[in-house]
């Protein structure tokens, strides 16, 4: 088993929980409720807002819902722990473990806003915390047409949700994985047959003898 593919994962774990979490007090610290300043003109805000639900400001049920969701996020993120697990001891592609460990640290960061931040803050009560959420990219504002089927006239902005760091990791994972899936599953299939794969992100090719 490669001491680097234990390593690294853990490594990856406590950066990001760190910065995210590190972002998140940073900006309950210095921001009210709804305070938005401008980073990079009107494409790129920070943006404090909170919210009971799940990834990029969506809600679920109320507060019986927060509770089955904080809930099923940890049988989540347990599952996804020990997956992690498993894939360090088949030892399989290092970009395939580093993608479940950006999903597993990013789902570890919004639990913890959920399951301490309402004692922590002292607005709730434990499992009531809110997620707090700064990143806000209007890139794009304008107005469909009126001619337009279905939303004439109706407002359009792109990126309108407001997501923080733990919401862009598991993001980010998920996306290497449906990008790279092919040379995931390939690499796991040649080691099954006891085929030595290559390094990160390279393609396996075969060479002849001249």
């Amino acid at each position: 088993m490669n001491k680097l593919k234990i390593i690294l994962p853990i490594l990856i774990s406590i950066l990001i929980l760190f910065i995210d979490q590190w972002v998140k007090y940073y900006i309950k610290s210095h921001f009210y409720l709804g305070e938005e300043i401008n980073v990079m003109g009107e494409w790129f805000k920070l943006h404090f807002t909170e919210n009971y639900g799940m990834a990029f400001g969506l809600e679920f049920g109320g507060k019986s819902g927060k509770i089955l969701l904080t809930l099923f996020r940890i049988v989540a993120v347990s599952a996804i722990g020990y997956y992690i697990f498993t894939l360090i001891k088949k030892d399989v592609h290092a970009a395939y473990i580093i993608s479940w460990t950006m999903i597993f640290a990013g789902a570890v960061g919004n639990i913890i806003d959920s399951v301490f931040y309402g004692v922590w803050f002292g607005y709730d009560s434990w499992f009531h915390g809110r997620v707090v959420d700064m990143f806000y990219f209007p890139i794009v504002r304008t107005t469909f047409p009126s001619s337009f089927p279905f939303w004439g006239g109706e407002e359009f902005e792109f990126f309108r949700p407001v997501f923080n760091i733990a919401d862009a990791s598991i993001s980010i994972g998920f996306i290497l994985i449906l990008i790279f899936q092919k040379k995931f599953f390939k690499e796991e299939v040649e080691i099954t047959n006891n085929v030595e794969p290559n390094s990160l992100f390279e393609e396996t090719e075969s060479t002849e003898n001249l």
